[in-house]
């Protein structure tokens, strides 16, 4: 699985907190590195789900979602949708469901054209559709993190680095809900320690408050940023300390709501 510069130096952080060690924080200057060498620090939803995979296997087809709308006209709620799409890329390959993969497939690619990303975007999807058929699910762990990337990099070569900032918002966003609703659903004192991540949302909560005017005062992005203040205080358990399932529940909910607003379509957006 290829694992991103800036999300590998968070990956410790989330296996430690699953084996029930304290969770260690970035050092400032690994910050400060993470932010020049890759612009974030957000791990991939397969690094999130990797950390679940411990101690107990996860409902994978029990997360699955119904389709969501794929012509929004906010670029911004374009970008965290498609980065809630990816993560659902990796849910069905975590389920090993390769009609689900190829379905997702199709929507990633549609949500990415209408961002104009590059040629090697759409070409990833029938890449995916390909390792889906002959059921590599190795391979498609990888092609999804190289699709992730391929996004990233044709946006950031437009100027577009705040809607780059928005897909692994996205995918964050949702891979902590299924991380979240897994705990709830089958809660283990380990596993829910991966939920501590106060120094995570911040960072997230400081890179959305940056962002170009635009892009900070889009109504969505507004509600997600507030929304964003709330699940920090729900996520800073004390160290070494395993939340209750109650606030699991706590952290689900704000997260699940979170991600119906970003998939919702309304008149005038």
């Amino acid at each position: 699985m290829i694992i991103g510069r800036t999300a590998l130096l968070l990956l410790p952080v989330l296996v430690g907190a699953l084996v029930g060690a304290e969770a260690p924080r970035l050092a400032p200057e690994q910050m400060a590195k993470a932010a020049r060498t890759d612009t974030i620090t957000i791990p991939t939803p397969g690094e999130l789900f990797a950390a679940l995979q411990k101690p107990g296997k996860p409902n994978w087809t029990g997360a699955y979602r119904p389709p969501i709308p794929t012509s929004y006209k906010s670029r911004a709620q374009i970008a965290l949708n498609l980065g809630g799409l990816i993560a659902d890329g990796f849910i069905a390959v975590e389920a090993q469901d390769s009609q689900q993969v190829k379905n997702i497939g199709s929507d990633v690619i549609k949500l990415a054209k209408a961002l104009g990303v590059s040629q090697n975007v759409l070409s990833r999807g029938n890449s995916i559709n390909d390792f889906a058929e002959t059921n590599q699910w190795d391979s498609l762990q990888e092609e999804l993190e190289a699709t992730q990337n391929e996004v990233k990099n044709s946006m950031q070569s437009h100027s577009d680095q705040d809607l780059v900032i928005l897909v692994s918002i996205g995918g964050w966003i949702r891979g902590t809900e299924v991380v979240s609703g897994s705990v709830a659903a089958n809660y283990d004192e380990r596993s829910a320690k991966v939920l501590r991540q106060p120094a995570l949302v911040n960072f997230i909560h400081a890179k959305l408050s940056d962002a170009s005017p635009e892009v900070r005062n889009d109504p969505l992005v507004k509600n997600v940023n507030d929304q964003l203040s709330t699940l920090e205080k729900l996520v800073a358990f004390p160290p070494g300390k395993s939340p209750s399932i109650d606030d699991v529940k706590k952290v689900s909910g704000v997260v699940t709501e979170m991600m119906h607003e970003i998939q919702s379509k309304t008149d005038g957006r």
